[in-house]
């Protein structure tokens, strides 16, 4: 854990805090193969190991949206906020896939609080994310996500 915040207000007062990076985590076929049953993309891609290994990237790739669904994982990484009776994802702003993440690849992210609104149920924050796979110039996923962080 990078950062833990005592209060909710610590975290609306923290905008332009860098929280840090994550722990590396390699990217398996099993998880693809999961995410693809669980959302019924079954794009070969993806999970025909025999034909992507003829294809563009030599093997199968991660879904961009599996890569975007990390961001939980690695938000309890980087982040826990005392007082909060609950940390929802409320949306997202921006996201860009600017590489593949091959099968078998680490990756890791880092993250920075970049704004913070209050609410009538508490403080809507804003995070700017960059997930980055080892050893590969360009990151697998840049995004602006918002957490609700209720009072």
């Amino acid at each position: 854990m990078t950062h833990e915040f005592a209060g909710i207000d610590e975290v609306a007062n923290a905008v332009g805090t860098q929280l840090g990076e994550t722990e590396w985590l390699e990217i398996t076929q099993e998880q693809v193969d999961q995410f693809a049953a669980a959302t019924g993309d079954h794009q070969w891609i993806h999970v025909d190991v025999e034909r992507a290994a003829k294809g563009p990237y030599g093997g199968t790739i991660a879904h961009g949206y599996l890569t975007l669904s990390l961001i939980a994982k690695f938000g309890e990484e980087l982040f826990s906020v005392g007082g909060a009776t609950a940390k929802l994802n409320y949306g997202v702003n921006k996201v860009r896939f600017p590489a593949p993440v091959p099968v078998g690849s680490r990756v890791r992210a880092s993250a920075q609080i970049s704004g913070a609104q209050e609410t009538a149920a508490g403080v809507q924050v804003s995070l700017q994310w960059v997930i980055e796979i080892e050893n590969t110039p360009k990151p697998a996923c840049v995004a602006e996500t918002v957490v609700l962080l209720v009072r």
